[in-house]
């Protein structure tokens, strides 16, 4: 997650340019092959360590060079809803589903090739066929054990808005991570339930700057607990485990909104120049040989296509018992709209 003031700031973010919104460019095709002519540019929300050593593959079993210019997923998404069919985007990844839905929307993608449907389970694609996913992240609940005891983990993330909760559990409010988990949860329960939530959580919840500073909190006492999502711990107990040695993770389950998994967007701008070899790259993305080098990074995020098995380290997917969730319908304008009513942004 990343710059969440940005991510609310959309009306800032339209009026941007790519350099003026601080985005940066990477070339990372010096690689190609001799003889290859083509060159794609990805607009990537993901993080950029991640896509690099994707693209580095990619490259190298392809000859296509590769630009990245990295943001984040709503100045990226609204980025290219400004600029239309003049985008120079060839590819969008995003980390989350909604800014991803929100181009698709928009009218902006094209359809992703058969080949790369035939890699990924259709759960893990939108109904709309225009983009999938390449990756995806659990919701957890991070708790320290001094603070929550075992028999007092909520049933549902839906019951953080109950007045038990009051002061005890922190969230990134502003964060696209959040919101996507917001997203989910106006899919799952409607309206009227989530606007309920929100107004909970605006009594209840501290508003942390990320999830690392929510799980830092919760290391240290200063809050009991929080939303997260899980490679945020995984990967610090795989470095040091100094910001989570007081923090423990409880997957609710259930397929209860608080059991999301949050897909990473992957789609070919209908405008892209380079249609075959942007296509090659989600295609990539998504097959055997990019998802190994996707469970075999520090990212600790979920693989989920080609049959490739996840990360040891991590929980085992179908352990998770998420919910289901057509990735198309997470909806980031409505989310941030209901947010800033509720008074959480």
């Amino acid at each position: 997650m990343r710059l969440p003031a940005r991510t609310v700031a959309l009306a800032a973010v339209l009026a941007t340019t790519l350099t003026a919104c601080g985005t940066t460019t990477s070339g990372s095709g010096s690689s190609a092959s001799a003889g290859s002519a083509g060159s794609i540019v990805v607009y990537n929300a993901q993080h950029e360590d991640l896509v690099q050593e994707m693209v580095a593959g990619f490259t190298k079993a392809t000859g296509v060079a590769v630009t990245l210019r990295n943001g984040d997923d709503a100045e990226l998404g609204n980025q290219i809803v400004q600029e239309g069919k003049a985008s120079p985007a060839d590819v969008f990844l995003t980390e989350n589903s909604p800014a991803i839905a929100l181009v698709d929307r928009a009218g902006l993608l094209a359809k992703v090739s058969t080949t790369t449907t035939a890699n990924v389970p259709a759960a893990y694609r939108p109904s709309t066929g225009d983009w999938t996913g390449w990756a995806a992240r659990a919701t957890v609940f991070a708790y320290n054990p001094s603070k929550v005891a075992a028999s007092a983990l909520p049933a549902s993330i839906l019951d953080l808005a109950q007045p038990q909760w009051k002061g005890r559990v922190g969230i990134a409010a502003g964060g696209a991570d959040f919101q996507a988990i917001v997203s989910a949860v106006l899919s799952i329960e409607g309206e009227s339930a989530t606007m309920t939530w929100l107004q909970g959580l605006k009594t209840n919840a501290k508003v942390y700057q990320g999830n690392t500073a929510i799980m830092k909190a919760v290391d240290a006492g200063e809050v009991a607990s929080g939303v997260i999502y899980h490679y945020y711990w995984a990967k610090d107990r795989a470095e040091s485990g100094a910001n989570s040695k007081n923090v423990e993770l409880y997957y609710v389950g259930k397929q209860d909104p608080g059991a999301f998994l949050s897909v990473s967007g992957a789609g070919v701008l209908a405008s892209s120049t380079h249609q075959a070899d942007a296509q090659r790259f989600v295609d990539y993305l998504t097959s055997k040989d990019g998802q190994e080098i996707l469970a075999g990074s520090s990212a600790l995020e979920y693989a989920i296509a080609s049959g490739v098995a996840p990360n040891a380290a991590l929980r085992p997917i179908t352990d998770l018992q998420a919910p289901t969730v057509d990735p198309a319908s997470l909806n980031s304008a409505t989310v941030v709209t209901m947010m800033q009513q509720a008074g959480l942004i």
